[in-house]
């Protein structure tokens, strides 16, 4: 479209009404009504003083924030000052210097953590304490009967103790701190006015009462109260999950870390560092620091089972081997000594780390960076995705909606929209100009073809903008003004009739129902050349629909994510009319309530009959606020989901705190950065669905080393306690060190290796765990058993290859001969380690190739265990080398053996398995029928013997960080109760005052 086409069109009907029309008639006609067209508007300001006698108020913040005392954020401006004891004129410095002492400096407090208490911290669990209890048997106990302490194992405990730690502590001490980065995204400056002087000083010593400034580009650096505005526009999307600028003026508040978009202000500040908005989000995020994450309570589990699993056989062999078998003090130490050590699977947290480790550095190939690692395991299980709306759905950059562009004129619509950049600015833009310049695709043609003689731009009480300019083709001059509908219908005396202003409001509501801006355009034409002079008045020519845009990736991104299984919510800080024209657009659904459901429940008489059946049924939630998020959060976690939450702006923070694993997307603020598991570098939810199905070929990992770990303990401690009551076979513990070693060593790279993702959320069952593990490790023990069996009790092999054993040939074999321990070491190192092959694959362990640095692990270690059991004579562990004909016997034998372990796969998979699902799917339904009837929530449960161990878990830092606090490491912050509730009632105002600006938008509710 030219210009030269606009200046073709004629002018519209001369607004003078008919000669015809008589006074008569219209006397006759009804009183017209006042419309109120719903758009976007300031309510009348209301004035509002303290609830006590302020002389009863104090400056300290126990009565400055005291809500039922005054409301700080709403009093009048004069009395603002009164209660800072201050004026315009600023604070002196030694004013601000006694503040400082009164209500602390202007920024969140971080709870430091002692570097060495942290590394032994991860000694402060469960499986370790069975370690640190064996290495005490090893050294203390086992003293006496002229024989010296047990140095060599004691050593090897310790050493397994420190490698765990070590690699525990890296992993921790890497991860992201959320309170850090909500401190680090305050503004660091602050240009404010001290003994009667501007000038610039650090952000960290605004104290309540100082004066402020900033302007456009600024980020406010505490919670203020602007004293001059002028065309103020500010930015709290971050903040607020607002997707349009809010526009300020004298009296209003101003939230710390928000950004001036346009004007300049100053203002007084009302509060500092905690006592923020900012500060109460960063006061949420840090609510959960001691709960036990979803990953510790599986290892605690897992716990319960090996150590309940040791527990028998100990106690067994204690009351066996010591009245039956009038074993020596030391004798049955060394035996109870292999049961420990062998069975407990003390590198589990290790490996897992490992794993974890190596697949955030996959993940971050994806453009996916993880802060807290065990995040990974608890994505691939996530079944609920919860979705922040403006900047993680949709682009949060208003554009034009050309499809819904109304015309009410002989213009069209590109026509329209091209008038509607003329009376945009250029430069300097708010975000309505840069939206309506930028639909045009080149900021040029916004002055292309004009001459700009006269521009009023935007302000709130015109509510609108205008261009007067000269048609260059044409020479004559035309003006052309756009913004709220209420206004600008009221200029358009050209073409305004009872039937345009029923298609104008039809239309605004039509748009409003949509979640859509609407923004009037009007255009008129001067018949002189006096540029300040009156036009031939307006005439309404266009309506557009201004929106925030899905992402082009999102609609594809949800998909996705609902074919891996994973729900996606979006819970949304904007209004519902945009959310559910949000969901409409990305196939999202438009079930969605706002959050004022979340307080007052489900309606009588609806659907759902409790709050909890109707968060799960809901598409989303529309204006919500930080609080609502974490609730809503909260309900699901405790309905048994694990609840994975999307965001970009501090709002975000504390449910991404409080969720199972909280996203960051791309451009997010450091603050959603800080508190999110998940941070992504690029834009969208793409990333997700390579994050998503990258944690479920890790989670494989971690369950196939689940399997094989559990499966050795049963197989060491029942292996080792039949042989000691059926022989009295006392293998030396130092070998079951050695065999922990390097089956630790070979498993590390299960880490790398190549597995299947689920096609659906991947949950740890771990009845299914410990049916695997007993079954092969009673397989597993018998192919010992029966190979000791058949060595003392025949002479099969010695007289098939002429092999022999330290025991004179034609004696009995001595039960406890030296090369007889080394041929049982080897025989359950090698078929030990080969048994991950059948834990990490579904079928055939040969039809699914490993990768090939498990394979080189498995292959050095065999390679060091046969050199071992071929050379070593190590006297101080009862050992001795054996012929290589022993060991190819041992290689035959394995082989045997190992071939079955599939058959043993398959027959668990038809049995026991089939049946342990099905009762699964059982409880699962009987469960969800209990919850529809309002009976008791499906929640995930847990042991008395499980619950104790988590309680070890959730104990492992407690109990040290007393200790810190004791000695001086560290102080620990507190939070008073009430900031959480502050907090709400601030953001319920805001959002009771939008629904009664706007009640037309959710009519349709």
């Amino acid at each position: 479209m030219s210009d030269h086409n606009i200046s073709e069109k004629e002018a519209g009907p001369d607004p003078t009404p008919p000669a015809e029309s008589s006074p008569a008639v219209e006397q006759e006609q009804p009183e017209k009504r006042k419309r109120e067209y719903k758009d976007f508007g300031h309510e009348e300001e209301k004035t509002h003083h303290a609830n006590v006698d302020m002389s009863q108020i104090e400056l300290r913040a126990e009565d400055l924030y005291d809500k039922d005392k005054v409301d700080i954020e709403e009093v009048d401006i004069d009395d603002v000052f009164k209660l800072l004891q201050c004026d315009d004129a600023g604070l002196t410095e030694a004013e601000a210097a006694r503040r400082i002492e009164i209500f602390g400096p202007n920024k969140l407090e971080q709870k430091e953590q002692n570097p060495i208490l942290q590394f032994l911290s991860f000694m402060w669990n469960p499986l370790s304490w069975v370690m640190e209890g064996a290495a005490l048997v090893a050294i203390a106990l086992s003293n006496g009967q002229g024989m010296a302490p047990d140095w060599q194992d004691f050593v090897g405990i310790v050493l397994l103790l420190f490698i765990n730690s070590a690699i525990g502590f890296y992993e921790e001490h890497n991860a992201g701190n959320a309170v850090k980065a909500l401190m680090d995204s305050l503004a660091p400056k602050a240009k404010c006015k001290r003994d009667g002087k501007w000038n610039e000083i650090e952000a960290s010593i605004l104290v309540p009462g100082d004066m402020v400034s900033f302007k456009i580009g600024d980020i406010v650096p505490a919670d203020c109260r602007l004293t001059e505005a002028i065309n103020v526009s500010i930015d709290q999307a971050a903040l607020t999950g607002e997707s349009l600028p809010q526009s300020k003026k004298l009296g209003d508040e101003c939230f710390s870390g928000s950004t001036c978009k346009q004007g300049e202000a100053e203002g007084v500040v009302i509060s500092t560092g905690p006592n923020t908005f900012f500060g109460r989000a960063a006061t949420l995020v840090g609510q959960d620091n001691d709960e036990t994450g979803h990953l510790q309570k599986i290892l605690a589990q897992i716990g319960t089972f090996c150590l309940v699993s040791i527990g028998i056989f100990v106690i067994a062999e204690i009351c066996v081997l010591y009245p039956a078998f009038n074993y020596t003090y030391r004798r049955g130490l060394n035996d109870i000594l292999v049961l420990l050590i062998g069975g407990i699977p003390i590198a589990m947290p290790t490996v897992l780390s490992v794993t974890l480790a190596v697949g955030a550095q996959q993940l971050a190939k994806h453009k996916a960076i993880v802060t807290r690692i065990t995040a990974i395991e608890e994505l691939a299980g996530v079944t609920i995705l919860c979705s922040d709306k403006t900047g993680t759905l949709t682009t949060n950059k208003l554009t034009i909606d050309k499809g819904t562009v109304k015309t009410y004129s002989r213009f069209g619509v590109e026509e329209v929209m091209l008038l509607a950049a003329y009376a945009s600015r250029t430069e300097n833009q708010d975000a309505i100009d840069s939206c309506v310049v930028g639909s045009l695709g080149d900021i040029k043609k916004a002055r292309e073809g004009i001459t700009l003689l006269d521009f009023k731009p935007f302000n709130p009480v015109d509510k609108r903008t205008e261009i007067t300019y000269r048609e260059e083709s044409t020479g004559r001059l035309k003006r052309v003004t756009k913004g709220m509908t209420g206004i600008i219908i009221e200029l358009c005396t050209r073409n305004k009739t009872e039937e345009l202003e029923n298609k104008l409001e039809a239309d605004v509501e039509e748009f409003a129902m949509r979640g859509l801006r609407a923004l009037a355009v009007a255009y008129e034409e001067l018949d002189h050349d006096d540029h300040e002079g009156e036009g031939n008045g307006f005439e309404l020519i266009g309506l557009l629909a201004i929106f925030d845009p899905p992402r082009d990736d999102t609609k594809e991104t949800i998909d996705n994510a609902l074919k891996l299984g994973v729900k996606v919510k979006m819970v949304t800080g904007d209004q519902l009319a945009i959310a559910k024209e949000t969901g409409r657009r990305l196939g999202l659904g438009d079930h969605m309530y706002p959050s004022k459901v979340l307080k007052d429940g489900p309606a009588p008489g609806g659907k759902h009959m409790t709050l909890d059946e109707m968060i799960l049924d809901a598409d989303g939630f529309a204006g919500v606020f930080p609080e609502h998020k974490y609730e809503i959060v909260k309900r699901l976690q405790a309905l048994g989901h694990l609840v994975a939450m999307t965001g970009d702006g501090a709002n975000d923070a504390p449910a991404l705190s409080k969720a199972n694993v909280g996203i960051a997307v791309e451009g997010a603020t450091d603050a959603a950065r800080g508190a999110a598991d998940i941070v992504l570098t690029e834009p969208g939810l793409s990333t997700i669905v390579h994050a998503i199905r990258g944690s479920r070929i890790i989670f494989q990992r971690m369950r196939n080393y689940a399997i094989y770990a559990c499966a050795v303990t049963i197989r060491i401690v029942v292996c080792f306690a039949v042989l000691a009551f059926a022989y009295n076979f006392d293998f030396p513990p130092f070998m079951v060190l050695i065999i922990a070693l390097l089956n630790d060593g070979t498993i590390m790279t299960l880490s790398v290796d190549r597995v299947l993702p689920s096609n659906e959320p991947d949950s740890w069952d771990l009845a299914e765990i410990f049916a695997y593990a007993v079954a092969y490790g009673i397989y597993l023990t018998l192919s010992t058993v029966i190979l000791v069996i058949v060595i003392i009790e025949t002479t099969f092999f010695q007289d098939k290859f002429g092999v022999n054993l330290e025991s004179p040939r034609g004696s009995p074999v001595d039960h406890n001969d030296d090369q007889l321990h080394m041929i049982v070491y080897l025989q359950v190192a090698i078929i030990s380690q080969a048994l991950i092959f059948v834990t990490r694959s579904h079928g055939f362990f040969f039809m699914e190739r490993p990768s090939y640095a498990l394979m080189a692990a498995f292959c050095l270690a065999q390679l060091v265990s046969s050199i071992i059991a071929g050379f070593a004579d190590w006297g101080f562990t009862d050992i001795k080398h054996i012929s290589g004909g022993w060991i190819g016997i041992v290689w035959v034998w394995n082989i045997v053996w190992f071939l079955p372990l599939d058959l043993i796969k398959f027959a668990m998979k038809a049995t026991v398995i089939k049946y342990l699902r099905e009762r699964h799917l059982r409880a699962v339904r009987a469960a969800g029928a209990a919850g529809a009837e309002g009976g008791v929530p499906l929640t995930r449960t847990k042991s008395r013997a499980e619950s104790i161990l988590s309680a070890g878990y959730k104990s492992r830092t407690r109990i040290l960080d007393r200790v810190a606090n004791r000695i001086g490491f560290g102080g620990r912050v507190t939070i008073r109760d009430n900031e959480l509730q502050r907090f709400g009632t601030r953001q319920a105002q805001e959002a009771g005052s939008q629904l009664a600006r706007h009640p037309s938008r959710t009519s349709g509710v």
